[in-house]
């Protein structure tokens, strides 16, 4: 006999990340000079949206899109060919140009590229660390993928202290909601990340600027406490209280 089953997907759950098992071949040398996953991907969407531009907007310059390419290239063989050189240079690129920019169009109320900023406490200094992230929430579950993997900063700050904030638009308002984010080496960041993206322009554009950027993706959750919604628990089922508010 068979009987109809309604399967249930939670959101939340971990997208399996173990590749497929294959039958026994000989070992063969692997090579140090290798891109990681998905970063290929972005930048050829990345190359070719440089080009569609050119294309489609009058007067726009050859040389521009001829440099774009050279930077996206350089990035990827130099992911390849070191991702701790790729993340030096990323992070001082976003520390000093790039997030300062990001974090004064929120003050004064913009944010054309649709994107939430995430408060963490230094995990050697205790200060708050606030850093523009890509906007991944899905109800009370907000997802980042992390470019970087275990070498960003905030992923060092939320395995010291789990307690986050969220700066995002709630309404017609952005407000700072409490949350408890937690590492999540047993997802699969792209899949993830093609969750997150789908039907949301803005956020496909961010998962670009990702990949190209990008040098080890890594998954993180954040339980968001939305008001009227309780406080939400620690990964070891705790309560914890909130982060006092500064700024």
């Amino acid at each position: 006999m068979s009987s109809d089953r309604t399967m249930t997907i939670d959101p939340a759950a971990p997208i399996d990340r173990a590749a497929p098992t294959r039958p026994n071949t000989p070992d063969r040398p692997r090579s140090r000079f290798r891109a990681p996953r998905g970063l290929t991907a972005g930048t050829l969407v990345a190359i070719a949206l440089s080009w569609a531009l050119y294309k489609i907007i009058p007067g726009s310059s050859l040389l521009s899109a001829q440099v774009q390419t050279g930077i996206f290239v350089g990035l990827l063989l130099l992911a390849a060919g070191s991702p701790r050189a790729k993340v030096l240079l990323a992070r001082t690129f976003q520390r000093f140009a790039l997030n300062p920019l990001i974090r004064l169009l929120h003050a004064i109320g913009l944010n054309p590229l649709g994107l939430a900023i995430l408060e963490t406490r230094g995990h050697r200094t205790g200060k708050v660390r606030r850093v523009p992230v890509g906007n991944g929430r899905k109800g009370q579950d907000f997802w980042i993928i992390a470019e970087h993997g275990t070498r960003a900063g905030y992923v060092h700050n939320i395995k010291h202290d789990p307690r986050v904030r969220v700066r995002l638009r709630l309404g017609l308002r952005y407000r700072w909601v409490d949350g408890i984010a937690t590492v999540r080496p047993d997802d699969d960041p792209l899949a993830r990340q093609r969750r997150i993206i789908a039907w949301h322009p803005l956020r496909a554009l961010n998962a670009m600027y990702v990949r190209v950027w990008g040098a080890d993706l890594l998954s993180v959750h954040v339980q968001l406490a939305l008001p009227g919604r309780g406080t939400p628990a620690d990964p070891r089922g705790m309560r914890v209280p909130s982060q006092p508010n500064e700024g």
